[in-house]
């Protein structure tokens, strides 16, 4: 194979995290070159078994440092960026990162000439209150001013084996004999499959998506707060008691946790902020397509694939005898 009969190199920004690793995948199937770009290409190593040998190689790069990440981007025909965070943790803030780190993979893509997909997240608005929710806007607005095509996909909550959602209600349930129903427990969530995001993005990378366009992805189940837990909890075997949360005490409390060294917080005062305002697709994507339906993708089901990857939260393991349903 020649250079110029060489595949498209698609760079991955975020390629070893939750949602990067199955966008990494889908695109190695594609046959694309793949550069995965993060903080610590030594531990992105167990990616390489999803692509040929050769096919998937790593670089070192950090969205807080703009020199970094467009040395990262040269070369290449489509960039990814795959980075978010969901808690601040040290420098790595959502300024930092996905406001001016959303900035700087646009610049950098915009510098190499190519072309850009952006994951970003339903709820994204720059005059949120919310500094996930309102940095994770103005990362958009900076993603169009400096590349006008580029594709933004805005999922709901993502689930999937190593996702942060039903893993963290299961272990919370394995610990505690309360569960808390925060601000009630009817905000609405739309979980959307790993993989259906990652499908979109290398959908995107093909180049069939509408230049310029903003998707929302959500799943089929349209679940309150309250849903997703007992879902959980029936998924896993467990009874617990369910007991309303007061959004207000359960900011203090995120407050609280957030200060504490050397422990990933349960909630925090930020998420609480999140849970005031629904997290679905909404009517106006429905309408023009801009969706997983409208992309002809028939979403994963949570109940095909949650009670594999939560069967160790089970109060005997695989072993536990679950009640049959009807």
């Amino acid at each position: 194979m020649t250079l110029a009969n060489l595949p498209p190199l698609v760079t991955v920004f975020g390629g070893s995290g939750f949602v990067g690793r199955y966008v990494v995948g889908a695109l190695a199937k594609r046959g694309y070159r793949i550069r995965v770009a993060c903080r610590r290409p030594d531990l992105a190593l167990f990616l390489q078994p999803l692509g040929n040998v050769g096919q998937i190689s790593f670089v070192q790069a950090n969205l807080r440092y703009p020199e970094s990440v467009a040395k990262a981007a040269e070369g290449s025909d489509h960039i990814v960026n795959c980075v978010g965070l969901l808690f601040e943790s040290g420098k790595n803030t959502f300024l930092a990162v996905q406001d001016k780190g959303a900035a700087a993979v646009a610049a950098a893509a915009r510098a190499a000439g190519a072309k850009l997909t952006h994951v970003s997240a339903i709820g994204a608005d720059a005059s949120s209150s919310s500094a996930y929710a309102s940095t994770k806007g103005r990362a958009e607005k900076a993603v169009l001013e400096a590349v006008p095509d580029a594709v933004i996909l805005r999922p709901s909550v993502v689930f999937g084996p190593e996702d942060d959602f039903f893993n963290k209600f299961a272990a919370m349930a394995r610990l505690f004999p309360v569960l808390p129903l925060i601000g009630g427990g009817q905000t609405k969530f739309q979980p959307v499959y790993a993989g259906d995001v990652a499908e979109v993005v290398a959908r995107s990378v093909d180049g069939t998506l509408k230049p310029g366009a903003v998707y929302e992805l959500g799943g089929e189940d349209v679940l309150s707060f309250e849903d997703c837990l007992k879902l959980v909890l029936k998924t896993i075997g467990r009874k617990r008691v369910l007991v309303t949360l007061p959004f207000g005490l359960a900011s203090l409390i995120g407050r609280i946790a957030e200060k504490i060294p050397l422990i990933t917080p349960p909630i925090t005062a930020d998420q609480v902020e999140l849970l005031h305002k629904d997290n679905v697709v909404s009517a106006a994507a429905k309408e023009a397509g801009l969706t997983l339906e409208g992309l002809g993708i028939a979403p994963v089901l949570i109940s095909s694939i949650l009670p594999d990857y939560t069967v160790h939260f089970r109060p005997q393991g695989q072993f536990t005898r679950m009640a049959k349903t009807a």
